[in-house]
């Protein structure tokens, strides 16, 4: 079951649901609006290597730019990014969100997600974004822009085990920015066996 306005600030106000900041405006019918952080990662497609290699960390591979006050990033065409959400958001035990794009930017060609859009019961952190431009022209982005929507769905039970439980290798909770992918570490785990 989605949750509504009025459910969400409920669970806002009895701190099991956790969205900080939290401008009021930003709570729609059935979701919460997130905004765009300043410090965007981009891949360096211009040096070698030429190639992302899923076992290897990231590192080299791409930098942070930072969106200046008032002055907007030009997301260019097939152009991807990391970024992540101002908010810091908390999901309690028997809570999941969906993390979804604007249908407005939508329209633009602008996609935040290529499949992070589940955010599980024990989440804390900024959600990282993976944007997309499939339009033709350049997008601009501005910090602080409203980017996504979150909306949350109550689990039949409460879960067994939480996002960052240790069983579970969670390799992203409690991060405060966009985090390049971490999925060399199954292959660590997997020639630790």
């Amino acid at each position: 079951m989605v949750l509504s306005d009025r459910t969400i600030k409920e669970e806002i106000a009895r701190g099991r649901i956790i969205v900080e900041p939290l401008d009021p405006a930003c709570i729609q019918p059935a979701s919460v609006d997130v905004r765009l952080d300043r410090k965007l990662l981009v891949f360096r497609n211009w040096q070698p290597p030429f190639y992302i290699d899923v076992k290897k960390d990231l590192e080299g591979l791409t930098e942070i730019v930072e969106i200046e006050d008032e002055k907007p990033f030009f997301l260019q065409p097939g152009e991807f990014v990391l970024a992540s959400t101002l908010e810091d958001i908390t999901i309690p035990d028997d809570i999941v969100g969906r993390l979804e794009g604007k249908s407005s930017l939508g329209r633009l060609g602008l996609l935040i997600h290529s499949t992070a859009g589940y955010v599980d019961p024990g989440w804390r952190g900024h959600l990282t974004l993976e944007l997309s431009n499939v339009a033709k022209l350049p997008i601009t982005l501005y910090c602080g822009m409203k980017i996504g929507q979150i909306s949350f769905l109550r689990l039949t039970t409460v879960a067994e085990r939480l996002y960052g439980d240790e069983s579970l290798g969670s390799k992203y909770q409690g991060q405060t920015e966009h985090t390049e992918s971490r999925f060399y570490q199954d292959f660590e785990k997997k020639s630790r066996w």
